[in-house]
């Protein structure tokens, strides 16, 4: 009877089931080389920031939105940043 690795006969031997597991490993290493050279697209989630960096406003609302800081501290910081910066970012503080 012959196997699939050609064990007695002189063949490959159990060699062949090595093969897949090799291209499985370079597969897995282009892929994971991709993921960390940006191929993800820029400005995502953990991704590099492809332009300018994000404004301090922007910033400020992404912290209130995840819930770091309050609203009291929102509009307190925010009109420290009007401040500095003038009207940044098109934000309704009056």
């Amino acid at each position: 009877m012959q196997t699939l690795a050609h064990l007695g006969d002189g063949g490959p031997g159990a060699w062949i089931l090595f093969f897949p597991l090799i291209w499985a490993a370079v597969v897995i290493g282009g892929i994971t080389l991709l993921r960390r050279t940006g191929w993800r697209g820029r400005g995502g989630p953990g991704g590099p920031t492809g332009g300018s960096p994000a404004s301090p406003v922007a910033l400020l609302g992404r912290r209130f939105a995840s819930g770091e800081i309050d609203e009291e501290e929102y509009w307190r910081r925010l009109s420290v940043l009007d401040e500095q910066f003038g009207r940044g970012g098109g934000s309704g503080a009056a």
